[in-house]
């Protein structure tokens, strides 16, 4: 029924869930009502980013009545399709505690080494804007947070920030100018025509295969893209062995410490250097 050249046929002959299924084990309890098997669930969620499917009551009405999707997610006709509530129950819980989607994607990573597609030469890092499902016109400033009484999305970001622990490569944590009431781990960006809260994707990319090989999520500010960038090389390197011999990104990544970084690992900066930075810059390839 589902063609031979489909690209869910083709997918599923590449993914093994095995290990995925061995890191959730520890949640699920064998005594009760049968849980919904969590396979279920990934299949259903690489169908919503495959076919760009951003609401889970739609992502399920899709799967009750295609018959690839049912075919993909290994459901017969006369089953029944999980309830949308179960994602978010799911994501928030189990899967982000045993870390599946990473799990899954540096699976897909280690696949396209042993394919031959990855050249270890050349990488890229740079970031993509993600807006935040936050109002723009709802945001705080410093002074707002001395108010006897806060929104609750923020008294929980404040105690985060309290507790979270010091922040890499010795760059010290800066106050956000504007914080959202709801959505405050977001940062405040101008990149768009009138400004908003956001995120950034950050990807480190080898180049000839246009292989992504690492991706962190990180407020959309600059410094925090730059120590992205320092975690996923260094993870990459850990991970997979993956030492580019040259790297290139963009002026926002030129600082004198993100240099260094890189020279550090043996690996060539194609970066533009930010003013200011070169002497520091200079000096301290020098020492080296």
């Amino acid at each position: 029924m589902i063609a031979a050249d489909h690209i869910l046929r083709r997918i599923d002959g590449l993914i093994d869930l095995g290990e995925l299924r061995d890191a959730l084990a520890p949640h699920y309890s064998r005594r009760g009502r049968p849980s919904i098997v969590p396979e279920l669930l990934i299949r259903m969620a690489l169908i919503a980013r495959l076919y760009g499917i951003t609401s889970e009551r739609r992502l399920c009405e899709e799967v009750r009545f295609n018959l690839a999707y049912r075919w993909f997610c290994r459901l017969p006709l006369d089953a029944p399709v999980p309830h949308h509530s179960t994602f978010s129950k799911n994501r928030h819980g189990r899967f982000r505690d045993a870390g599946i989607f990473r799990i899954l994607f540096e699976q897909t990573v280690r696949r396209c080494a042993d394919a031959g597609l990855i050249a270890h030469k050349d990488a890229a890092i740079d970031a993509s804007f993600v807006a935040a499902d936050a109002s723009w016109q709802r945001k705080m400033r410093d002074a707002d947070m001395a108010a006897p009484r806060l929104p609750r999305p923020v008294c929980e970001w404040l105690a985060d920030q309290a507790n979270a622990p010091p922040q890499e490569h010795g760059v010290p944590r800066g106050k956000p100018a504007e914080v959202s009431r709801t959505d405050p781990a977001s940062a405040w960006s101008a990149r768009t025509a009138r400004g908003r809260f956001g995120y950034a994707l950050n990807v480190l990319i080898d180049t000839p295969g246009g292989v992504t090989i690492d991706v962190e999520a990180s407020p959309a500010r600059f410094a925090a893209e730059v120590d992205a960038g320092r975690t996923m090389l260094a993870r990459a390197d850990d991970r997979f062995g993956y030492r580019p011999k040259r790297v290139a990104a963009d002026t926002a990544y030129g600082s004198a410490a993100f240099l260094a970084f890189v020279t550090d690992r043996g690996t060539i900066p194609h970066i533009p250097v930010l003013e200011g930075s070169t002497s520091r810059f200079v000096t301290r390839t020098a020492v080296s």
